[in-house]
């Protein structure tokens, strides 16, 4: 085996692989030799070289996000760390574990003029969960630094950072480990997901009883990850209604995906109906604005909310917070569950009916659009695919829809940003059997065209760009339209296509512009072919956001 002479990057290799930390991606570089020959020698480690560190960061997210357990990354010493800073910030607020390695000068190279160095010590000290300077000066003291590092990430489920100093010369190799770690060092760090004691709730199991008007609202959360016996309960209680977003990955008849189609009509004396007696949340982030608005203006008399980790006080009202899982929880509030007679749920699920029909009526007669396009292709996604979202536009548009309920719905809503999605799909797709669907605006996909300069994406990836010529959002939020100021600055209005990507990236290369030039190629779109699919919808951009207006007007 060829081995790192350096006996810091020996340790850094054997600890990860004690931990069974087997995933690496790697930037190119000089002063992170010591990491990169151990990792790519070694038959433990899986390892993949992406260029651009910003696209290989989100890389990594999709591969963390979807195996839920650490994946390093490994870069050189300077900017290169910086580009890193985006995909951290989501894993930091997302609860997905990675683990940044980055390569530095020796301290008396740093601050002199030396090339490609930057102060890298602690640089993402407000987004990440542990951090340590690794010198070389203390060999004990590094192993535990990264020893900490590791189980922080592995228990708090988030980013850590190891900044590392190598000395020159960076090459030299041997064949056997000189360097002995203190394998089956406990983990020194606990887990911040303590579980509640939940046997101590009758306090809260009375509240719930006894509330005729229950809520439940749940963000992102994992496929399969809460007992179906638990929301069979929820269904069938009559006090209670469950707003679901898309990356909920939940699903019911009695449940009330697309939520702002509930919202959106509602005067005062409708959300006087709605407001709940107890919100109670668990998951992620929320997508929806209107059910944010709602829930700040007509607050409910408890907010609970369940996770194990963190809490946010999104509706500025937070009173309980349950460090616990959702399927423990509801274990015990189920315990001694009494039936509350109550017209919530049936009332809103009358109202549930009325808007579904005037959704459907509503998209029958509209024009050529992104509301009409999304319609379609959410149609045509086949059963059991993993659909990944972009941000902005993307996942708004599709939270107007039921979804297929055999989809594995992700978005990266830790940041909302539009910058990484590719990348993060791509990372994602990678590590499953399913055939991954990737829905994204094309500012977002412009933006991230790097993530297509890579060796590792499946055959059996698609990706779908709604290209209305800039971004369509702004353009259905306050401000002037159709001006020059407007079109450049917020708009950002261009001609770009797709095409000439794909065909570098080898991308089989599909186009459509009307409703019937879609129905026609989104048939062949999924069939199976030697290389990943790219579909190119053009929509007209001053008419989309008419369209959407007039939708929310009109249920």
């Amino acid at each position: 085996m060829i081995l790192p002479k350096n006996p810091l990057a020996q340790t850094i290799i054997q600890l990860c692989k004690s931990k069974n930390i087997k995933h690496i991606v790697i930037s190119p570089g000089s002063r992170n030799a010591p990491l990169t020959i151990g990792f790519t020698n070694h038959s433990f480690f899986k390892c993949y070289s992406i260029v651009d560190e910003r696209s290989a960061a989100f890389f990594a997210l999709g591969i963390a996000q979807q195996l839920r357990e650490p994946v390093v990354l490994v870069c050189t010493s300077g900017s290169a760390l910086l580009n890193y800073y985006p995909a951290i910030a989501e894993a930091f607020y997302s609860d997905i574990p990675l683990v940044i390695l980055s390569a530095d000068r020796p301290k008396h190279l740093i601050g002199i003029g030396d090339g490609q160095t930057i102060n890298q010590n602690n640089v993402f000290a407000n987004h990440i969960l542990y951090s340590a300077n690794l010198t070389q000066e203390s060999p004990e003291q590094d192993e535990t630094e990264i020893n900490l590092a590791l189980n922080t990430s592995i228990s708090q489920k988030g980013p850590v950072h190891l900044n590392v100093s190598f000395e020159e010369p960076l090459y030299e190799t041997v064949d056997e480990f000189s360097v002995a770690i203190a394998i089956g060092i406990p983990n020194s760090i606990e887990a911040t997901n303590s579980t509640e004691n939940l046997e101590d709730l009758n306090e809260y199991i009375s509240i719930w009883n006894n509330a005729k008007c229950k809520m439940v609202l749940v963000g992102v959360n994992y496929p399969n990850k809460i007992g179906q016996q638990y929301l069979e309960i929820l269904a069938n209680d009559e006090s209670v209604i469950v707003f679901t977003e898309t990356t909920s990955n939940l699903h019911h008849d009695i449940f009330f995906p697309s939520i702002d189609k509930i919202i959106a009509p509602l005067d005062d004396e409708d959300f006087k109906i709605l407001q709940p007696d107890v919100l109670l949340t668990f998951g992620g982030m929320i997508v929806s604005k209107k059910v944010k608005a709602f829930l700040r203006k007509y607050q409910p008399k408890h907010h609970w909310h369940i996770d194990e980790k963190k809490a946010n006080d999104t509706f500025f009202c937070l009173e309980k917070h349950f460090k616990t899982s959702a399927n423990d929880f509801f274990k015990v509030l189920f315990k001694n569950k009494n039936q509350t007679n109550s017209n919530y749920q049936n009332y809103w699920q009358s109202v549930k009916q009325i808007r579904s029909k005037k959704h459907q009526r509503y998209l029958q007669n509209i024009p050529f659009s992104d509301l009409k396009v999304f319609d379609i292709i959410l149609k045509s996604i086949p059963n059991h695919n993993m659909l990944q979202l972009g941000n902005s536009s993307a996942i708004r548009y599709a939270q107007l829809f039921d979804l297929n309920n055999t989809l594995k719905v992700f978005c990266n809503r830790g940041t909302s940003g539009i910058d990484g999605s590719t990348s993060t799909a791509i990372g994602a797709a990678l590590v499953i059997d399913a055939q991954t669907t990737f829905i994204t605006g094309d500012l977002s996909f412009f933006y991230d065209s790097n993530a297509l300069w890579s060796n590792y994406i499946p055959n059996n990836f698609r990706i779908i760009v709604i290209n209305n010529e800039g971004g369509g959002i702004f353009r259905i939020l306050p401000g002037d339209k159709d001006t020059d100021n407007f079109d450049t600055y917020f708009e950002t209005k261009h001609q770009l296509t797709a095409k000439q990507l794909c065909k570098m990236y080898q991308f089989t290369y599909f186009s459509a512009s009307n409703e019937e030039d879609l129905k026609t190629v989104i048939s062949s779109f999924y069939s199976k072919e030697k290389n990943p699919k790219l579909l190119e919808i053009f929509t007209p951009r001053t008419v989309n956001d008419e369209v959407l207006l007039n939708y929310f007007k009109s249920i």
